[in-house]
């Protein structure tokens, strides 16, 4: 019969592999946003199995010191519990859009304000550049639009010329591939108004020379300002080859209490496929990140998007639902870029049956590598709070943080 783990030993393991569960929570879309507060505070937090917590307390620890140490250990072990408990009520593939308000308006533009760059490593910290980029990643048959303002302290609009602007690749197959761009204020696309100070240009890389280039393309613009010369750039992710394409119309079906988003998509190159997409409630407010990470073969394949049921009965959203600004990629074992794209799928996209909220479930997203670690660590904070009492049986235990299970028999 295998010998059992030490239970120090054991339990660091466990401890390890649930920091690793909820830092996967914030990185369930491959990206890397900001982690859930919940989940930031137990990656913070000691791994249960390291020290103080389970380390022994000295048995000539002075009483004050002793309980003190009792305490924070009994501290520690509570957040750990709860914030795990927290976090994982619902499944990494439907969180709340609080926790992610950094992907909510993924086609929103990226702007910045930043002095001016002089030609070498210096600046001019009087003027500064308002620049805006569309696109950060752009995928086969995508272009990006550019703008660049000049601006003094007071935020004024400084007068501004354009020596020159080019793009070339930086990436697979772009070394030798260069193309000029035009910078224009004179209203035509992708110019929003004429003579107001602001210049725009545009790369499309289907339409030239740099259609084959996978991987960072970069944009350079010589201008002036009050006589002085100044180069900006812009970067984009370009990856020219479509892995799979969207084949049919959404269909949304609320079943086993939750809502389900069914995207059709023939899927060209087999591999893993990270797609996500938005819900928002019936007066348009930002609801949900909804997310879907699976390998997927060749041929015909559904991406699911879910809106877990107790997500939708706790945050109470105006119903029905609806799925904006889908996109997704195929994510690739070596390389660089490091996926290929798939075709946006930008505003909205499907709506939801009329449903009350009364149809969806609230029972908490379940696993059985969530049922153990959660056992594991109730365990860890009933012994702390056992500690606690025996150290010092006089005095009353500090209320929990959070309700434990029932004890099992």
């Amino acid at each position: 019969m295998p010998t059992r783990p030490a239970p120090r030993r054991r339990r660091a393991g466990l401890a390890l592999a649930a920091v690793l569960f909820l830092l996967g929570l914030a990185l369930w879309a491959a990206r890397e946003p900001d982690a859930p507060p919940d989940v930031a505070r137990a990656a913070r937090a000691p791994a249960p199995g390291a020290m103080p917590f389970f380390g022994p307390v000295p048995a000539d620890m002075p009483a004050p010191q002793n309980r003190r140490q009792l305490l924070a250990n009994l501290q520690l072990a509570e957040r750990t519990y709860c914030s795990y408990r927290a976090a994982s009520r619902y499944p990494p593939g439907s969180r709340p859009m609080l926790e992610n308000a950094d992907q909510d308006r993924p086609n929103d533009p990226a702007v910045s304000t930043d002095p001016m760059r002089l030609d070498g490593d210096a600046s001019d910290d009087t003027v500064r550049l308002q620049t805006s980029q569309s696109r950060v990643y752009l995928g086969a048959g995508e272009s990006a639009a550019f703008t660049l303002r000049a601006i003094d302290a007071e935020g004024r609009t400084l007068p501004l010329e354009i020596d020159g602007a080019f793009a070339q690749g930086l990436g697979q197959g772009g070394q030798a591939s260069r193309t000029a761009l035009q910078f224009a204020d004179d209203g035509g696309a992708p110019d929003a108004a004429a003579n107001d100070g602001t210049f725009s240009g545009a790369l499309d890389p289907a339409r030239g020379s740099l259609a084959r280039v996978e991987g960072t393309i970069r944009t350079e613009v010589g201008y002036q300002v009050n006589g002085k010369h100044g180069v900006l750039q812009f970067d984009v992710i370009h990856t020219p080859q479509l892995p799979a394409v969207w084949a049919g119309p959404v269909r949304a079906a609320v079943e086993q209490g939750s809502l389900n988003f069914y995207l059709p998509l023939d899927v060209r190159q087999g591999g893993r496929y990270l797609v996500s997409g938005r819900a928002d409630d019936a007066r348009g407010q930002s609801f949900a990140l909804l997310s879907f990470n699976e390998v997927l073969k060749p041929g015909p394949n559904e991406v699911k998007l879910v809106a877990f049921g107790k997500l939708v009965r706790d945050g109470q959203p105006a119903l029905p639902l609806s799925l904006r600004d889908v996109e997704g990629y195929l994510l690739k074992d070596a390389g660089d870029p490091d996926r290929a794209l798939l075709p946006r799928l930008e505003g909205k996209v499907a709506t939801s049956p009329a449903q009350d909220a009364a149809g969806f479930s609230n029972a908490e997203w379940q696993s059985e590598q969530k049922s153990r670690y959660l056992a594991e660590f109730a365990r860890d904070l009933t012994d702390a709070r056992a500690r606690l009492a025996a150290a010092d049986p006089a005095a009353a235990l500090p209320p929990g943080a959070c309700t434990l299970p029932a004890a099992r028999p």
